[in-house]
């Protein structure tokens, strides 16, 4: 994906959108966003706030994850852009959360 560093506009919901479905969760290997553990991204006066879960509170690649969400940030947007990363539990992940591209990937399409 194209970096979005030299911008002189803020990012749209859907270029973080963007940016976010090019993190894999190592474990699994399928994006985040088609597993379905982000939540929201929402913006505020100073940026925006990315509402993200694990597929479980003992996920051990959570750190991993996080890590990787917030390099590809980083990496692809707009100098300056305030970008707050916020892990939650509520709702819990659930497979049912996943897209079909990610049920596919999984072999899941049957379920």
């Amino acid at each position: 994906m194209e970096s979005l560093s030299n911008a002189s506009i803020a990012p749209t919901r859907e270029q973080i959108h963007a940016v976010l479905a090019q993190v894999i969760d190592p474990e699994i290997g399928v994006n985040i966003v088609d597993l379905g553990l982000v939540y929201d991204i929402d913006s505020h006066s100073d940026g925006w706030r990315i509402a993200l879960t694990m597929t479980s509170p003992a996920c051990p690649m959570g750190q991993s994850i996080l890590d990787d969400v917030r390099a590809a940030i980083d990496s692809s947007l707009t100098i300056g852009t305030s970008v707050d990363i916020d892990l939650v539990w509520e709702p819990p992940w659930d497979p049912s959360m996943m897209s079909d591209a990610a049920r596919d990937a999984l072999g899941w399409s049957d379920a």
